[in-house]
């Protein structure tokens, strides 16, 4: 009787179904929010946030306002923005070198947001036309695409990747073939947002890896992210890319100066 009360109960407690149950909601839930975001977009009319008139939900901004966006004329050195040098016109490091579709402004981050946080992924195909513009001739040409990955957890719970779904739609867009998987997050980093420069820097160091290194030898790479700003996710992972021989540069929808 001693030997049976200390064995271990055939029915597992609630502190051990509670977790289980948690990851399988959060698993069956993430997928269902792109498609309510689907639905709400077809049942609700669509208003610019910008300046509140109508507008097709596919492009989120009206015309007037995609037209005031300040669109980017050159190219930005990540390295330099992650050092906290002036990062434009550097020819010193041209494997930082990332283009971007607009400087982030008012609007740019209400259709960044919800392309990101609103489950609107569909807004990375509607608007790659204007991150394809922004790539200069020798950038248009890479011999892959690849993207700035998610940590497993936050894709988890996001249920897509933004930045995955930029690149296979400017892969397309230029005629490029874009394979995931090269770069994986192997370390769960916090929100850059509200960080400073230096503990950015510290916040991404060592959490990628290059998962496919005979892939990337050699070749041009062309990564994708959302947006750039003090540069260190995405300098982290071009001169991961390098290190394994590859010739890297960077594409963004926005640049936060």
């Amino acid at each position: 009787m001693a030997a049976l009360r200390r064995a271990r109960p055939l029915v597992p407690s609630t502190s051990e179904v509670l977790p289980l149950a948690v990851r399988f909601v959060a698993r069956a839930v993430a997928p269902l929010r792109t498609s309510l975001g689907d639905l709400l977009e077809f049942l609700l009319p669509q208003r610019c946030p910008g300046c509140g008139v109508a507008v097709d939900p596919a492009r989120f901004l009206c015309e007037r306002c995609l037209a005031r966006l300040p669109r980017m004329d050159a190219a930005v050195c990540a390295r330099c923005l992650r050092d906290e040098q002036p990062p434009d016109s550097c020819a010193r490091h041209p494997g930082d070198s990332v283009n971007a579709a607009w400087v982030y402004d008012e609007r740019v981050a209400l259709l960044v947001h919800a392309l990101k946080f609103d489950a609107r992924p569909s807004l990375a195909t509607a608007h790659v036309a204007d991150l394809a513009r922004a790539l200069p001739d020798k950038a248009r040409h890479p011999d892959l695409v690849t993207s700035v990955p998610l940590h497993a957890t936050r894709l988890r719970e996001r249920g897509y990747d933004q930045a995955a779904c930029l690149g296979e739609a400017l892969a397309e867009a230029i005629g490029a073939p874009f394979v995931p998987g090269i770069l994986r997050r192997v370390r769960a980093t916090h929100a850059q947002s509200g960080l400073s420069p230096g503990e950015r820097r510290r916040n991404v160091r060592g959490a990628f890896r290059v998962a496919r290194p005979a892939w990337v030898r050699g070749r041009r790479v062309l990564v994708v992210d959302d947006v750039l700003t003090t540069g260190s996710t995405l300098c982290e992972c071009l001169e991961l890319l390098r290190e394994h021989g590859a010739r890297t540069s960077g594409a963004v929808l926005a640049w936060a100066p």
